[in-house]
């Protein structure tokens, strides 16, 4: 009997392109080893809206559950009706039920208008993590816009020109975050036609990513660049945000109007084709409802971003008092902050990196954080990024107790005070920490 031998496989050298795992599942996977582990670690590191399933939508869900059968490629007639007049509501223009397309998530949809344009991508820091491994998927070249911590992460026009000048191609892909993930800034609204008018004179397609779009905090509202672009925006959103459904994994994209969009929207409806057919089937017949514009879920949206605002600034104001510097969040369950002001005594503890300062706070404080370079920084910017997604609401259970709390009538004061015990350890541990920086 012949012996068996073990193939010899070789990866595709693209793994080896500075390729790992994705930071933020990285960073929950670990957080839940360490609480499998008995030990009390404030995570702030994982961002995931969760607030319970709407029950019309579990309805919905549940009501389609036979749907079993293959769909069209871009979503079924009924949903991208309901999206075309849900986006239209929401920004404010004209959309085409024609101008839409779904898939299994959002993140599936970028990679596949990534691969179906051709030329650099533009991409401003700090960004989220995902866009720059996409790229280098697809043999991208990268042309990095920065930014300053000290000035807000701000976008600039000027860094936006230099960014094109070093491209050797005559059409750019600029994917644009508002808000943002890291920091929840949203682009300046006074900024949008510059960015519009840049766009149109350099030939660049935007992949304005607005997934937390219908996530804005209490003191501001969000704007769309589609509005001063529509002929080379497509709006890209999903379920996972505003309404707390992102293991359903179902995205948009709205591209824009004629033919030019219809051509787009044929690219990518073929590379959807080859790799993942059609968005799941009872998903897709439960968005129509999600996206029906019906009232309760209207108000549930608008109660769960009160909600996330509340958390997040209050978090916020929390560092801000500490004298942490921190660009003030706009939409969205993050912050930003940035720790360069203590980089002497955190490099006394063998800190140089954002990377080691969030295994520092991790190792030795027990706080989940992400490092600002896994989100396109230097990694000697000692910045991190938090997430208030996960604080006190670690369990379905605890998540619908802080919605009912709110809805029974405390006030947002009180249920941040005597409600959110792990928010306000978080705090206490970060005065300590600085505290600790501070001492002889």
């Amino acid at each position: 009997m012949t012996a068996l031998t073990h193939p010899r496989f070789r990866l595709s050298p693209v793994l080896g392109q500075n390729l790992t795992p994705s930071p933020t599942l990285y960073i929950n996977e670990r957080v839940q080893e360490m609480w499998a582990a008995g030990k009390h670690v404030l995570h702030l590191g994982f961002g995931e809206s969760r607030f319970p399933v709407h029950p019309k939508l579990a309805r919905a869900l549940a009501d389609n559950a036979h749907r079993k059968s293959y769909l069209p490629g871009p979503g079924i007639p009924e949903l991208r009706a309901a999206v075309a007049r849900f986006y239209g509501r929401r920004l404010g223009i004209h959309v085409e039920p024609e101008q839409v397309i779904t898939a299994p998530g959002s993140k599936a949809l970028l990679y596949a208008f990534q691969m179906a344009i051709d030329g650099d991508l533009i991409l401003p820091v700090p960004t989220w993590v995902s866009y720059a491994p996409q790229a280098r998927l697809l043999h991208k070249e990268i042309q990095w816009v920065p930014a300053n911590p000290a000035t807000g992460q701000d976008l600039t026009i000027e860094n936006l020109w230099a960014a094109v000048q070093r491209s050797r191609h005559d059409q750019h892909t600029l994917i644009l975050t508002s808000p943002n993930n890291p920091s929840s800034r949203m682009t300046p609204q006074e900024l949008l036609p510059h960015i519009a008018a840049f766009c149109r004179e350099a030939n660049v397609l935007v992949l304005s990513d607005e997934i937390y779009g219908f996530v804005p905090h209490n003191h501001v509202r969000h704007h769309s660049i589609v509005a001063h672009y529509p002929e080379g925006t497509v709006v890209l959103g999903g379920l996972s945000k505003h309404l707390s459904l992102g293991g359903w994994r179902l995205g948009v994209a709205v591209v824009p109007p004629g033919e030019a969009g219809q051509t787009l929207l044929r690219g990518v409806n073929k590379i959807g084709s080859e790799i993942w057919s059609c968005a799941t089937a009872p998903v897709e017949y439960a968005a129509v409802v999600a996206y029906s514009g019906d009232p309760e879920i209207e108000a549930y949206i608008a109660e769960c971003a009160h909600l996330h605002s509340v958390r997040t600034q209050y978090l916020w104001r929390a560092l801000h008092e500490l004298g942490i510097p921190c660009a003030r969040p706009a939409g969205g369950f993050y912050l930003f902050p940035n720790f360069d002001r203590w980089r002497e005594p955190l490099a006394a503890r063998g800190v140089h990196t954002s990377e080691e300062l969030a295994r520092y706070l991790l190792d030795s404080w027990h706080i989940a954080t992400l490092p600002g370079s896994v989100f396109g920084t230097a990694p000697e910017e000692l910045s991190l990024r938090l997430s208030t997604s996960y604080v006190d609401m670690e369990t379905d259970e605890k998540a619908r107790r802080i919605l009912e709390l709110h809805r029974s009538g405390v006030d947002d004061g009180a249920l941040m005070r005597d409600h959110h015990p792990v928010m306000n350890e978080a705090i206490r541990r970060l005065q300590q920490f600085l505290e600790e920086l501070q001492s002889p």
